[in-house]
């Protein structure tokens, strides 16, 4: 029998935990790691007993563990996604269902959709305030939840204007109803799980109706959105997708492809707004036609704003050594991405937004992780970093952003996303004139 060797942690009961974690979530795992070291045993609602890893070369092993020795945490965001979700499956299925899903975020059909999120950009930006400050977050939402419904479904329609509607709130509640420690109890609108199974209700009616109306397009073959793209797509033994799996798999698409996307750009404006020297280089190199600052820029943000913060692997196996520790079957691993991107042995000076330190060189995908890692790496990870640049450029092309000396906005939780508390605020002037 193997030994079980964990690391040491607080031994409060597990309410005492949890309200812990929810009431000073990031100042928390800090002062935990200060006090036991970079892993510490919890119990906490929700994961129960759970080891929280922020050791880098103890991360990289967890994320090269095969499926059938670490997979998924249970549970996960495949309850409020539903059972057909990359986030519900597991082995085979998971493998089955990343094949027909990556595909469309890569290579041409991606440079495909970049014209969409600069015209989508281009137009909210029009409705700018100038002169004032604002929050940029509710714009940031707007653009890319447009964005990915116009990749996802292609043309405009009804059906589109109906989910531009219903999304917004159905992501809001679900992302905070899977931090909730409570049975899934549907009491119809009286309940928060019965309003969000309404919505869901709804949203399915509608893919029903896009699915029903692609099929019938006679041009179908030509479509290059995602939708007619896994249409048209089959497994290995040539079967389609069902119904519901391509349900669950658009609705994955979207809320990924949408809120998490919009929140780290409403953290690069909160970031370069603060950084002078930095803003000024963008400008100079957005007019200058090039790109590296800007892309090291955003790696930065997500280094030191990351907007998912835990990602969680359950051992399947027997046991599992990794590193210093022996965890048994079950034991749930909680790896903090905001500790390991603060870890100096990584990221030397880690507390400072220096984008310099990403000039030249690509992050190392174990230690740099805002899409997680290994076999379960954010699939949509191309398609965000598409995003990221094309909205930024076109910021940063037609707007003068002004500096700020006020103090860092604070971390605000949305549910699953944590955003800056004040929404990013900004204060722009349209752009007269430009050099280069």
């Amino acid at each position: 029998m193997t030994t079980t060797v964990l690391p040491p942690g607080p031994t409060v009961p597990r309410a005492v935990q949890g309200a812990y974690a929810l009431t000073v979530p990031r100042r928390g795992v800090r002062r935990m790691r200060e006090r036991y070291g970079d892993a510490f045993s919890v119990d906490v609602p929700i994961f129960g007993r759970a080891m929280v890893l922020a050791n880098a070369a103890e991360i990289k092993q967890l994320f090269l563990a095969r499926p059938e020795v670490v997979e998924n945490i249970e549970p996960n965001l495949g309850r409020v996604l539903g059972p057909g979700s990359v986030f519900a499956l597991v082995g085979e299925e998971h493998r089955r269902q990343r094949k027909l899903l990556v595909p469309p975020f890569h290579g041409r059909r991606l440079a495909a959709f970049e014209g969409i999120v600069e015209q989508e950009a281009v137009r909210e930006f029009a409705s700018w305030p100038q002169g004032r400050s604002f929050a940029t977050l509710p714009s940031m939402m707007r653009i890319t939840l447009n964005a990915i419904l116009r990749a996802v479904f292609g043309a405009e329609g009804v059906e589109l204007e109906q989910l531009r509607r219903l999304l917004p709130p159905m992501v809001i509640a679900g992302s905070r109803l899977v931090m909730l420690p409570l049975a899934p109890v549907d009491l119809g609108r009286w309940s928060p799980w019965g309003r969000f199974r309404l919505m869901r209700r709804e949203y399915d009616a509608i893919v029903d109706r896009l699915v029903d109306k692609a099929l019938r397009d006679d041009r179908l073959d030509e479509r290059d959105d995602v939708l007619a793209l896994l249409l048209r797509s089959r497994y290995d033994d040539g079967s389609a997708m069902s119904r519901g799996q391509l349900a669950d798999q658009l609705l994955t698409l979207l809320s990924a492809g949408h809120e998490t996307t919009a929140t780290t750009l409403a953290w690069a404006v909160e970031r370069i707004r603060r950084h002078p020297d930095v803003l000024r280089g963008l400008v100079e190199e957005v007019d200058a036609g090039g790109r590296a600052l800007r892309d090291a820029t955003v790696l930065e943000v997500q280094r030191t704003r990351p907007v998912i913060d835990l990602v969680g692997r359950l051992v399947k196996a027997e046991g599992l050594r990794l590193g210093r520790w022996t965890l048994p079957r079950g034991h749930k691993v909680l790896v903090s991405i905001g500790l390991l991107h603060e870890d100096e042995s990584v990221f030397p000076n880690a507390r400072a937004f220096d984008p310099g330190r990403f000039l030249g060189a690509r992050p190392d995908l174990y230690a740099w992780i805002p899409f997680g890692g290994g076999a379960r790496r954010c699939l949509g990870a191309a398609f965000a970093t598409m995003e990221l640049d094309v909205v930024l450029r076109t910021l940063l092309r037609d707007f003068e952003l002004a500096p700020t000396g006020e103090r860092d906005e604070r971390w605000h939780s949305r549910g699953v996303a944590n955003a800056p508390g004040r929404g990013g605020l900004a204060v722009v002037r349209r752009r007269t004139s430009r050099t280069g």
